[in-house]
C-alpha cells in the first residue's frame, strides 16, 4: 500500500465521515470505550495515519506501542496474506502447527539468558501476565505477587489489582483477586534515591509485609507504561532480581510496551543487563495482530501441568505468521539502530526546549516522555498535558498522554517513521507550549 508520508488536514476536525461514525458509535458501541482522536482511521502505514476524510496525521502514538515496524508493514501484510490463504484457524491445542513452535524458538533466541526456555502465547498483555502469575505460582507453590505503585499490567480481574491506578481502570469493576501487594517504584525525579537505596526501601516493605517465604512472583515493567514512561534509577532492577533469586521468587519483566525493539534494545531489561525469569511480550510481537507471550526458564514453564495453559485463539496462526515477520523486519531493517536515532533526536529537541514546565525527560530508544509540572510547586500539571496533547489533535498530530497524574506526554513512534515527519510533529508539540 503507497500512502503518501506528509501530514495533511483536508477538512475541519473532525470531517463530515467521521462526525457521522461518532453518531454511529455512540448509538451502538459502548460508552465505556473511549477514543482519543474524534477520527476514524481508513489507512495507516510508515509514520501516518489517514483518516476516512482523507485527513492524514502524523503519527506519534504506535496504536500504543503496537505498530512498531509500521502500520501496514510489508513484510507482515505478505505473511498474513500468504497465511490466510492456507488456513486461519485449527486451535493449536488440537492440531498444532508449525508458527507457533516458529515463534516459540524465535522468543527463546531473542530473550535476555542463556539458558533452556520454554514459551506459551496468548491474545493479549493482560492475558498473558496473568498467564506469568499462574505460571510462577505452580513453580514455587506460593500465592503472593508483589507489584510496584505506578504500574500498569492489563483489565483483567486480576491483572486490574496489579495495576495501580483507579481510573478509569479500576473504579467500580471490584472487588478484585486478592494476595497482590504493591511496593514503592524507584521513580528518579521525584523520590531523588540511588537505585539500590530504592530497591533497599522495596526490599524492606516486602519483607516486613508479605515475606519472602509467602511471594511467588515480583512482577515489573523494566520502564512503566500507563504510569508514565518512568525509567527507574540504575541498580534498582538488578537489585530486585538479585534479591528474588536469593528468596526463590519468580522474576517478571512485564515487557507489553517495551519490549519488541521500542526501547533500541530487544527487551528494555538488557538495558541494565538483567536476566529474568519470565518476561512477557505482546503489543509489537505482531504488528497489529493479536499476540502476547510468556518466555522463560524451562524449569518454571514446564512446573504447570499439561492443559493448564491455552486458550482456543491462543498462538493464532495469522498473528504468528505476523510476529516472525516482525522479527525479520526489527532485525533486517536495523530498527534497533532506528530507535536509538529517535531517542537522540527527540530527547535533543525537548532539551533545547527549556521550558521549566517540563519537569522530566525520560525514557529510551522510541519510548520517551516529558512530565509537565508547577514550576513552582512541582505537582503535577495534568491540564497542561491535557491541553498540548488536545492542541497536536487538532493540528493533526497524533499523541497520548499518561502518568498516574496524567501529566505525561508520551512519544512512541513507529520506527519507520523519517526524521523529517518526527521533526514536524515535535515542532507542532513546541508551538502547544507556546499556545499554553
Amino acid at each position: 500500500m503507497s500512502l503518501e508520508q506528509t501530514r495533511h488536514l483536508a477538512t475541519e476536525l473532525p470531517g463530515p465521515k467521521s462526525a457521522a461514525l461518532m453518531r454511529r458509535k455512540q448509538a451502538f458501541v459502548s460508552p465505556g470505550v473511549g477514543t482519543t482522536m474524534p477520527v476514524f482511521a481508513a489507512r495507516a502505514a510508515g509514520g501516518i495515519v489517514e483518516d476516512v476524510d482523507g485527513n492524514r496525521f502524523i503519527d506519534l502514538g504506535s496504536g500504543i506501542a503496537v505498530t512498531t515496524v509500521g502500520s501496514s508493514a510489508p513484510r507482515v501484510v505478505e505473511a498474513v496474506r500468504a497465511q490466510v490463504a492456507e488456513f486461519t484457524h485449527t486451535c493449536f491445542m488440537i492440531t498444532p502447527y508449525e508458527s507457533y513452535v516458529a515463534v516459540a524458538e524465535a522468543l527463546a533466541r531473542l530473550t535476555p539468558g542463556d539458558f533452556e526456555k520454554r514459551s506459551a502465547l496468548f491474545n493479549s498483555g493482560s492475558e498473558a501476565v496473568e498467564n506469568a502469575v499462574k505460571i510462577a505460582r505452580s513453580y514455587t507453590g506460593k500465592d503472593a505477587v508483589v507489584v510496584f505503585d505506578h504500574a500498569y499490567h492489563g483489565r483483567t480481574n486480576l491483572t486490574m489489582a496489579m495495576t495501580a491506578k483507579v481510573a478509569p481502570y479500576k473504579h467500580g469493576f471490584g472487588p478484585f483477586a486478592g494476595e497482590v501487594y504493591r511496593a514503592p517504584m524507584s521513580y528518579p525525579s521525584r523520590d531523588g534515591l540511588s537505585g539500590a537505596a530504592a530497591a533497599a526501601r522495596a526490599v524492606s516493605q516486602i519483607e516486613t509485609q508479605v515475606g519472602a517465604g509467602n511471594l511467588a512472583a515480583l512482577v515489573i515493567e523494566p520502564i512503566q507504561g500507563e504510569g508514565g514512561f518512568i525509567v527507574p534509577a540504575p541498580g534498582f532492577l538488578a537489585a530486585l532480581a538479585d534479591w528474588c533469586s536469593k528468596n526463590g521468587v519468580v522474576f517478571v519483566a512485564d515487557e507489553v510496551q517495551s519490549g519488541f525493539g521500542r526501547t533500541g534494545t530487544m527487551f528494555a531489561v538488557e538495558h541494565e543487563d538483567v536476566v529474568p525469569d519470565l518476561v512477557v511480550s505482546a503489543k509489537g510481537i505482531a504488528g497489529g495482530l493479536p499476540l502476547a507471550a510468556v518466555t522463560g526458564r524451562a524449569e518454571i514453564m514446564d512446573a504447570v501441568h499439561t492443559g493448564g495453559l491455552g486458550g482456543t485463539y491462543g498462538g493464532n496462526p495469522l498473528a504468528c505468521a505476523a510476529a516472525l515477520a516482525v522479527i525479520e523486519t526489527i532485525e533486517e531493517d536495523g530498527l534497533l539502530e532506528r530507535a536509538r536515532e529517535i531517542e537522540t533526536l527527540v530527547l535533543g529537541w525537548l532539551r533545547a526546549l527549556d521550558d521549566a514546565r517540563i519537569g522530566d525527560i525520560r525514557g529510551r530508544g522510541a519510548m520517551l516522555a516529558a512530565e509537565f509540572v508547577d514550576p513552582a510547586t512541582g505537582e503535577p500539571d495534568a491540564a497542561l498535558a491535557k491541553a498540548v496533547a488536545g492542541y497536536a489533535h487538532s493540528r493533526g498530530v497524533i499523541t497520548l498522554t499518561c502518568g498516574t497524574w496524567g501529566n505525561v506526554i508520551r512519544f512512541l513512534p513507529p520506527l519507520s517513521i523519517s526524521d523529517e515527519l518526527l521533526s514536524e510533529g515535535l515542532d507542532i508539540i513546541a508551538a502547544a507550549l507556546k499556545e499554553n
